[in-house]
């Protein structure tokens, strides 16, 4: 209310000239100041802008300068990434080449040598192929040799003759030997300890053989049977009455076969054959059969021997027997020495245990006041001593 009232007043009041004017340049230096003060605002607004600005700008320029830093650091990455993949693609390229240069010359060399191995083999088949031809003209020859009888019976003879040679030493058998009765055996095995020999034959018929083999119909099939039971039976006979000798051959001959196949077949075919040879005391033995009489024959000689050299067995146990009674005797003169010996040690042991404890209880003596006995005595040995130095 005042502060109106004092407007009023003055408005009521007449100023003067002066008044105004001085009111007017207080107006206007009012005026100058408001002025100044928001001129000075606006340049601290607009410097604090510019800072802001300048800041914005520095840290947008760090920004940039950051990223173009990552930027190098992401290029010079990938250069690297691209140079370390790029020498790994060249590495393992190397390896491929290596390895698929490495496969190629194994594959060449496994190639070289399959055909080595081919051409071998080739060779090879070659070589058998020359044998089969060789061995086709070798089985012609002894198709030849069993039509003649003459080499049949040299081929049986060899047969013959290459197992007993691998089966028995040279001293008990004999080839193409004379008996008493002037007749030759084509082997003759000497029993041990005894005069009587045992008497092989290989002289056996195959032309019966060859006939029956051959026959194209049944008659010419039986006409060789009957024929193969003559030839053979004829010679069983003959062996039987020839080499069949009381006292100097076994009561025993054997009559070999130099084929498995034929011995087979005459088991199988003709066992009345082989029946009438048993009654006749002729045994039919095919090469198996030979080496088995011979490997049983090698036996009885090994059981000779051992008997003919059982005295010299008894004697060495005897002397056996001897060296060890002989053994035994020092035996128990050994342990009564160490009886001995354990005794005289027990003695020792005694002994060393009696000086143990005198020794204990010398050295349990009370030496550092003697009594007057002992004074006494030390000193009866010690003055004539003295005496005896003066």
């Amino acid at each position: 209310m005042d502060f109106y009232a004092e407007v009023a007043r003055l408005g009521a009041r007449t100023f003067s000239l002066a008044e105004v004017l001085v009111a007017a340049g207080l107006l206007g230096l009012l005026l100058l100041l408001v002025l100044l003060v928001l001129s000075w605002r606006a340049g601290a607004k607009r410097r604090m802008e510019a800072l802001e600005s300048q800041k914005k700008t520095e840290a947008l320029e760090n920004k940039l300068s950051e990223m173009a830093g990552q930027l190098r650091q992401f290029a010079e990455a990938a250069s690297t990434r691209d140079a370390h993949m790029s020498q790994r693609l060249d590495d393992r390229l190397d390896q491929v080449s290596h390895r698929l240069g490495q496969g190629l010359s194994e594959t060449t060399q496994r190639t070289g040598k399959q055909l080595r191995e081919l051409h071998e083999r080739l060779a090879v088949i070659d070589t058998a192929q020359a044998n089969i031809t060789a061995l086709s003209s070798e089985m012609l020859t002894l198709k030849d040799i069993l039509s003649n009888k003459q080499a049949r019976g040299a081929f049986g003879q060899a047969r013959m003759e290459a197992i007993i040679r691998d089966g028995l030493h040279a001293s008990a058998y004999a080839f193409q030997a004379t008996l008493s009765n002037g007749t030759r055996p084509d082997c003759l095995i000497k029993l041990p300890q005894s005069d009587v020999q045992i008497v092989i034959d290989a002289k056996f018929p195959l032309e019966a053989f060859n006939a029956l083999k051959a026959a194209e119909d049944e008659q010419a099939a039986r006409t060789a049977e009957q024929r193969l039971r003559t030839d053979v039976l004829k010679h069983i006979r003959d062996i039987s009455q020839k080499y069949l000798i009381k006292g100097e051959t076994h009561e025993t001959a054997i009559l070999f076969v130099p084929s498995e196949s034929i011995y087979a077949d005459l088991y199988e075919h003709f066992e009345d054959i082989i029946q009438k040879a048993h009654r006749a005391q002729v045994i039919v033995a095919s090469p198996n059969i030979l080496m088995l009489m011979v490997q049983t024959m090698q036996a009885i000689f090994k059981d000779a021997r051992m008997r003919e050299q059982a005295h010299v067995i008894q004697k060495e146990v005897v002397h056996l027997l001897q060296d060890t009674e002989r053994l035994r005797t020092r035996v128990i003169d050994l342990q009564r020495h160490f009886g001995q010996a354990s005794g005289d040690i027990e003695k020792l042991v005694i002994s060393s245990d009696k000086i143990t404890k005198r020794g204990l209880r010398i050295e349990q003596m009370d030496l550092d006041e003697p009594d007057q006995a002992s004074a006494a005595a030390l000193s009866d040995t010690v003055k004539p001593k003295l005496v005896a130095g003066k």
